[in-house]
């Protein structure tokens, strides 16, 4: 945000600690112009990450039962709400593109949150970046939990669209399997539910082996 926007009257009197939070809060609205390949069910065109990040939200609380006892579903929603936060500096990377997965993202992601979280009061900053690591690094049972939904979510909308980004970029199934795995980490009867759409999906051939 330009610096001269808090030159204005309401800002001239507020804390830095505010002023700093609002310019998260306006950079945040970034998140909205980052398409997905993934497309809407209507098929209109393609999802937004802001889209993406509330829909992660919405499974996390109405798919909570599915969780192991120890996922603390509120950490969980809070991880969902940030993760993509990095894609307005770094783009969103399709997660089937295999060169871009290994060689960049990681680098591009990480620059991207040092300078967007350090945009927040430090305290705020510390937490935010620490729940974006663990939901990246997946060794929690709460990030397990967050990046299973996150594989849940796409493939629900390319299954209910007739074969959505599968068709479109000729994903296998093969593919679709290995990426989905990461459910299996995170909940077993969503796993189990999970393999059942692809398999139907092949069967459908709105999916290819």
């Amino acid at each position: 945000m330009d610096q001269d926007f808090f030159e204005r009257p309401p800002f001239k009197n507020a804390s830095e600690r505010l002023r700093q939070q609002i310019d998260f809060i306006l950079e945040m609205d970034k998140l909205k112009r980052v398409l997905r390949r993934s497309m809407l069910l209507d098929q209109s065109r393609n999802e937004n990450d802001a889209e993406h990040s509330w829909h992660l939200a919405i499974l996390a609380m109405i798919l909570s039962e599915y969780a192991s006892p120890e996922v603390d579903i509120n950490r969980v929603v809070r991880m969902l709400l940030i993760h993509d936060i990095v894609e307005i500096d770094a783009g969103d990377t399709f997660v089937y593109d295999e060169s871009a997965v290994a060689d960049t993202k990681a680098e591009r992601e990480n620059a991207a949150a040092n300078r967007i979280f350090s945009l927040l009061p430090e305290d705020l900053k510390e937490e935010l970046i620490s729940l974006w690591r663990e939901f990246e690094a997946r060794s929690t049972p709460d990030a397990k939990f967050a990046a299973g939904l996150d594989r849940l979510q796409p493939l629900l909308l390319n299954y209910f669209s007739d074969g959505g980004t599968w068709s479109k970029h000729h994903v296998p199934a093969g593919k679709v399997r290995a990426k989905q795995r990461v459910i299996a980490e995170a909940s077993q009867p969503l796993w189990n539910f999970v393999e059942s759409l692809i398999s139907d999906a092949v069967e459908r051939k709105i999916l290819n082996e």
